[in-house]
Order: structure tokens, then C-alpha cells, then sequence
């Protein structure tokens, strides 16, 4: 597969729209499915993810992604694919159609000395994986290791390790009255959500690698009525899996300090850390090996956002993650790629396919 070719695969798929949950996510689904199995591979949908299954030497290798956006349909219209500059932008060029384009050349360019190979197509990745979650884990089964194609780092550098998440809200009750004749009488929900943001932004601890972050916040009804209710969502992350129940205690700890108030929590763990291993180690060393002979030099690092890669890291898999297309703007209007950097990073998957270190 020619670089020129990746770019026209990448073109078609950026201008396929594919929000989470809209028609989209299906048709970026089936043009991956009609490209895999053009390389031989069994294909078998699971709704709209996709797993395949390509013939190859030795246990399998898994590689990941996913065929959805954050960008709504009709963002095209303002943000159309364009080439500048040797820099392509549109709508999930980076993250992660860019990855997906890589991922087809790679297979292309690997030829039949590589392994073989199980590719898992998430279709819900950025709302957490909530309907892929089991599918991929199922996929996970007995594999040699994960090769995650979501952009590469900066600098270009490859992912060893990713924070957790957790999305939490909270809800208080207090108790409304008119604020101008019975205020003594309420309980203002809205000021107790404001002192528990104050308690749980105190949570944060950068040394840790802990961060907590109160994103929504909504409450009351009139502005002359002490309010009622009111709620917040909160973003949670970790980088050790050991920080799981000190997190959960002290967000259990948190007590209302208005009278006649109440706190009641929901949600929990979308992603659990990919903390660097020793597989994985050996997975960047290999890489890093053939980055040299194609003149890269790589480095690697970890990431505040999360992947399927934590998913499949969880199961003891060794995970590779970053591999996908270099560029920046992941989830804004900026978005885009080095197309270089597509050629390249195809190249070097498909030395990782044929020799992986594991």
C-alpha cells in the first residue's frame, strides 16, 4: 500500500461522519471490514464493532481501534478534510482515523512473514467503550500483546502508560423557600455543591499523578428560591491501580456542611490504569529498535487520557499504545496530522508485526 493510498483511505474515512451512536460509526465499520478482508481476514460484526481474525505465525497479536468521533454530524461543513503544507486536517483525522489508515497499510506491508494477527474495532471508544468493553476483553483471550493504534505522543513517542477513569456525579437535596421572606427555612443545594467543588478540587495531587476535576455543575430553579437540588459531574483520574479505594474514601468521606442538606453518589471506574509493565517494556524496546533502522528515534511516555489499552492492559496483556498518526488538535478545531508521519508509522507496525519481542 503506497503513501498516496493511505492518504485516499484516510480522505474517505474523515469525510465518512461517525459521532458515537450516529449511521457513520457503521459505514467507517464496514469500509475497515472490506479492507481487512481483502487481506484474507475473517470478519464477524458485533453490532457495530468489529472483530477480525488474519492467518499468520504464532499466537496472535491484537491490534485496537476505533471507527468513532467526538465531532457531530455537518462538522465537515466547517471543517472540511483539506492537505496544506504536507498537514492534513478534518474531523477525527488524528484521533483516530489516521490510526485506522495506519493499521490497513500496515497489514499490507507486514506480508506473510508476520504473526498473526486479531483486529477488535471499537465502535463506542470515546463515550468508554461501554458496549465494547465485554467484546474486547473476549478478543483480549489469548493473545501475545496489544498494539494500540491512537495518535503517538507529541514528539512522536509511543504510550507505556495511561491514567484510570472515573465519572462520578453527585446530587444534593436541600430544601427550597422563598429567599426574600423564609430563607431561614431553606436549605440551599447550590451552596453546599459549591463547598463540596472547593473539598473535592483539594483532592488533587500532582505527585501522585491524582486529578479531580469538577467539569458540570447545575442546581436550583428561580433565582428567588433557595435551591432544592442540585449536581455535579466529576472527572477522576489515577495513574496506580493502588489509588482505586484511596480515591473512593475520600470521596466517601465528604460530608454536607449545610444543615439540611444531603449527598447521595453515583457512577464509578470507566477505565482502569495501564500501568507500565515489563511486557511493555519489552514491547517499546523492540520498537524502538526498528524505529533506528528507519531512522526514528523514540521515545516513550504516558498519557492523562485513557484507551482501550487500559481495557485490554487490565488482563495482565502487554500493550503497546501510540502507534497511530503523529500530529495534534485530538478533540478540537486544530485537529490534524503529519502526513509523513503516516508512511512511517505503517512501516514500523508492520516490522512490530513481523517481530514483535514477545
Amino acid at each position: 500500500m503506497t503513501d498516496d493510498e493511505i492518504i485516499s483511505l484516510l480522505r474517505d474515512l474523515v469525510e465518512t461522519e461517525s459521532p458515537t451512536g450516529g449511521p457513520g460509526v457503521r459505514t467507517v465499520a464496514e469500509r475497515m471490514a472490506r479492507e481487512l478482508d481483502s487481506l484474507g481476514a475473517q470478519i464477524r460484526f458485533e453490532g457495530d464493532h468489529v472483530r477480525a481474525e488474519l492467518p499468520g505465525n504464532g499466537a496472535p497479536l491484537l491490534l485496537l481501534g476505533h471507527t468513532d468521533t467526538v465531532w457531530e454530524e455537518g462538522t465537515l461543513k466547517q471543517m472540511p478534510f483539506q492537505i496544506d503544507d504536507e498537514i492534513a486536517r478534518g474531523p477525527g483525522v488524528y484521533d483516530m482515523k489516521g490510526g485506522l489508515a495506519i493499521l490497513v497499510a500496515a497489514l499490507h506491508r507486514a506480508g506473510p512473514e508476520r504473526r498473526a494477527m486479531r483486529v477488535f474495532l471499537t465502535a463506542d471508544e470515546e463515550q468508554g467503550s461501554r458496549t465494547g468493553k465485554p467484546l474486547l476483553e473476549e478478543a483480549a483471550q489469548g493473545v501475545a500483546a496489544a498494539f494500540v493504534l491512537e495518535p503517538a505522543l507529541p514528539s512522536g513517542g509511543l504510550k507505556t502508560a495511561r491514567k484510570g477513569l472515573g465519572r462520578f456525579e453527585l446530587e444534593i437535596r436541600g430544601r427550597a423557600a422563598h429567599s426574600g421572606t423564609n430563607s431561614r427555612e431553606g436549605a440551599s443545594a447550590i451552596e453546599e455543591l459549591a463547598r463540596q467543588v472547593i473539598s473535592l478540587h483539594a483532592l488533587n495531587d500532582e505527585g501522585r499523578g491524582i486529578s479531580v476535576n469538577v467539569g458540570v455543575i447545575e442546581g436550583g430553579t428561580w433565582a428567588n428560591v433557595v435551591a432544592a437540588e442540585a449536581r455535579a459531574e466529576i472527572d477522576v483520574r489515577i495513574t496506580q491501580a493502588a489509588d482505586v479505594p484511596r480515591v473512593e474514601l475520600a470521596l466517601s468521606a465528604l460530608q454536607p456542611s449545610v444543615a439540611g442538606t444531603s449527598l447521595e453518589w453515583s457512577g464509578g471506574w470507566t477505565r482502569p490504569p495501564l500501568e507500565r509493565s515489563e511486557g511493555a517494556a519489552r514491547l517499546f524496546a523492540k520498537a524502538r529498535e526498528h524505529g533506528l533502522t528507519l531512522g526514528l528515534e523514540l521515545g516513550e511516555g504516558s498519557s492523562g487520557g485513557g484507551s482501550d489499552g487500559n481495557l485490554v492492559g487490565a488482563l495482565g496483556v502487554p500493550v503497546l499504545d501510540g502507534l497511530g498518526a503523529v500530529g495534534g488538535g485530538a478533540h478540537a478545531l486544530d485537529e490534524h496530522v503529519i502526513l509523513a508521519s503516516l508512511g512511517q508509522r505503517a512501516d514500523l507496525l508492520a516490522r512490530l508485526l513481523r517481530d514483535p519481542g514477545v
